[in-house]
């Protein structure tokens, strides 16, 4: 079998991607793997698909055939692989064929490393590594949920700063470059479904993410202190963010582009809540968002902010979201202050949320169920030059702006139950509104 050619990623990998100058993105076309036309099949290996057997030690033994050989595609035939923690190798395009699901045990033994969880399935330090084909990675994420659903209640009851019960993660690239994850269904994870970390060239395409909409902190997919990431045509449904962007590293983030994916339950695309790495140079196009608790996030606070910029939301659709939009420097959301609320500014630092030339065009929102949203930051730091162009939005009450600087409504019609469309504040400079 020789390794599957995409010719629309083999184009994109040509092109070069690039900082865009500053108040323009460009498009990003991450490099993709390049995998050996060598193909190992798993049963070779003594693994049995029967959903019972345990297959750690057959998978790992067909992963180091397929490294000690120099790379290749470890084919995973129809039948469900129960397994415990896997590391993959650089060179690997692991493909799961129709009907294949690699089931990861419930055991949490299985993934303990020192004190700490590992992810169920990882790469550190690899390079040219592909997930593909039409089969399942299932986390049995309801061995984790129970305790993490009470553990949420309680912290967030007593205003904790971290909610999360550590779990392991699905899916983890740690420190690798020129990751592909392709056509397959990640579903029930533990915690975090598909985790870019400290990558270069990453792409995430066609993929489906699904989980029960009650499951905490199951976010969709995380490029965090990553570069060039591409992700396009997923599908994700989940309890916790569709798609976040986040860093805690001088690192930062840059050149992101999510393209045509579809999200239904979840907290859409988010940018935080640390950002304090930076966050710079992203594009979010061509998305539909269906029963979301929000459409487009951006949240940090004093003490995990940082530069925000270049970022562009456009041709967007949503139905039955919470809020359309939700821009704050102040977190958790509960902190946001009351309507018409004074905050005394403090001085700016490394830390501060800042966010600034964001675009938000041809923006279609209808049936929201709680309000179109707020854009607030702070007096120290406002929310700056910020467009939104051809934007409607249908909700129960109107946009609030606050702390804000230099924002331009162009065609902007915001159409809510009771109240005024358009909550100005008056911490709101230079604000131009266009019929």
């Amino acid at each position: 079998m020789n390794t599957p050619f995409y010719p629309h990623l083999v184009l994109a990998a040509v092109l070069l991607s690039f900082a865009a100058p500053y108040g323009r993105c460009a498009d990003v076309a991450p490099a993709q793997p390049v995998i050996p036309d060598r193909t190992f099949k798993l049963t070779d290996y003594g693994a049995k698909g029967n959903g019972y057997t345990m297959n750690t030690d057959a998978i790992r033994s067909a992963i180091a055939a397929v490294n000690n050989a120099g790379g290749g595609t470890l084919v995973i035939p129809s039948g469900t692989y129960l397994t415990g923690a896997l590391d993959l190798c650089s060179s690997l395009n692991l493909h799961l064929e129709t009907n294949a699901t690699i089931l990861f045990s419930p055991d949490p033994d299985e993934y303990l490393d020192g004190q700490r969880y590992r992810a169920l399935l990882r790469t550190s330090n690899c390079h040219d590594v592909m997930i593909s084909g039409n089969g399942t990675i299932n986390g049995s994420g309801e061995a984790w949920w129970p305790a993490a659903r009470i553990f949420k209640a309680q912290t967030t009851d007593q205003h904790v700063s971290s909610n999360t019960l550590p779990r392991p993660t699905m899916v983890a690239f740690n420190n690798s470059r020129r990751i592909c994850v392709q056509g397959i269904l990640l579903t029930k994870a533990p915690v975090f479904n598909l985790v870019f970390y400290n990558c270069d060239d990453a792409t995430a395409d066609h993929i489906r993410i699904v989980n029960p909409s009650d499951t905490p902190n199951t976010d969709g997919i995380d490029a965090l202190v990553s570069h060039r990431v591409l992700v396009t045509h997923c599908f994700i449904d989940t309890g916790d963010d569709g798609v976040a962007m986040s860093s805690s590293s001088a690192r930062g983030i840059q050149d992101i582009l999510i393209t045509d994916c579809t999200f239904g339950h979840g907290h859409g695309v988010a940018f935080g809540s640390e950002t304090n790495g930076g966050c710079h140079n992203v594009i979010i196009r061509n998305c539909s968002f269906e029963n979301s608790t929000v459409g487009m996030v951006m949240k940090a606070n004093r003490t995990r902010g940082g530069p925000v910029d270049n970022i562009v939301f456009e041709n967007l659709t949503m139905k039955n979201v919470g809020q359309a939009i939700i821009f704050t420097s102040y977190y958790p959301l509960r902190e946001i202050p009351a309507i018409g609320a004074h905050i005394d500014p403090m001085p700016v630092g490394d830390l501060t949320p800042q966010w600034s030339n964001i675009t938000i065009r041809n923006i279609v929102a209808t049936g929201c169920t709680k309000n179109a949203g707020v854009i607030i930051g702070l007096p120290e730091a406002p929310a700056t030059n910020i467009t939104l162009s051809n934007v409607t939005i249908e909700a129960p009450t109107g946009l609030r702006l606050g702390y804000a600087k230099d924002i331009t409504l162009d065609n902007v019609t915001i159409k809510p139950d009771t109240g005024a469309p358009l909550i100005v504040e008056d911490t709101v400079e230079g604000m131009k509104q266009k019929p």
